[in-house]
């Protein structure tokens, strides 16, 4: 079997939450102990640098060009010597084509994923120090993500949207999606973005309509192939 092989039969297949419910349409590779550097990336990666403000102003008086730590979307990098530990994003990904890696070795073998996953929409990624490789395929750029960052969460949500941060990209509620097929609705909640397999609060496959409460505790949100969904209460 080749490598590529085995990525999509490891990435297609259903695994068990600690609960033995049946769930993830993707792959989530063995559970890791040990935390990861909980401090915003600063070196290591692609480096970009936002857009000066607009207009004239006295030389000097200037405000400092904010940089953004970034990881290209395509390449196998290696943790702590080409990327720093952290909270990474990539949005806008499509059908399912970005695929990422949280590996333990660089053999390439299936038992060295400690955690992967096939994008649609947006993924957050937490990369911790442990880890020795971080691989990404076809995937938007990795923006360096502050964890304790705050934002205006949403009411509505893509069913297709991939991953929603709570607080910050949902409010927690409960949530209605309906019209789903064929069990291709998948929905999890989770409480970090290691991806493990012991971080799954909940998750199912779904057909006709799902009913999800999303707590203030959780972490994150993830929907692939579902219907939109609606905050209800």
């Amino acid at each position: 079997m080749s490598q590529q092989q085995q990525r999509n039969w490891f990435a297609r297949h259903k695994v068990l939450t600690a609960a033995g419910a049946v769930v993830a349409v993707v792959v989530i590779g063995a559970a890791m102990g040990g935390g990861g550097d909980t401090d915003s990336p600063k070196a290591g990666a692609k480096q970009e640098q936002s857009a000066k403000p607009g207009g004239d102003k006295a030389p000097g008086s200037e405000a400092p060009e904010k940089k953004v730590v970034t990881i290209d979307g395509d390449g196998d990098f290696e943790v702590g010597a080409d990327v720093k530990p952290g909270l990474y994003r990539s949005t806008g990904n499509k059908d399912a084509e970005c695929y990422w890696e949280r590996a333990k070795n660089a053999s390439g073998d299936v038992d060295s994923i400690l955690a992967n996953d096939n994008v649609t929409g947006t993924s957050y990624v937490e990369i911790k120090a442990s880890d020795k490789l971080f691989k990404s395929t076809d995937c938007g750029t990795w923006e360096a993500v502050d964890p304790k960052a705050t934002g205006t969460p949403e009411t509505t949500l893509k069913g297709d949207g991939g991953m929603f941060k709570v607080g910050v990209d949902i409010a927690p509620g409960t949530y209605k999606s309906t019209g789903n097929k064929d069990d291709e609705c998948y929905w999890e909640r989770s409480k970090d973005a290691s991806h493990s397999t012991d971080t799954i609060l909940a998750n199912d496959n779904v057909t006709g309509t799902a009913i999800v409460k999303v707590t203030a505790s959780d972490a994150y949100f993830k929907s692939a192939g579902c219907g939109d969904w609606v905050k209800t209460g």
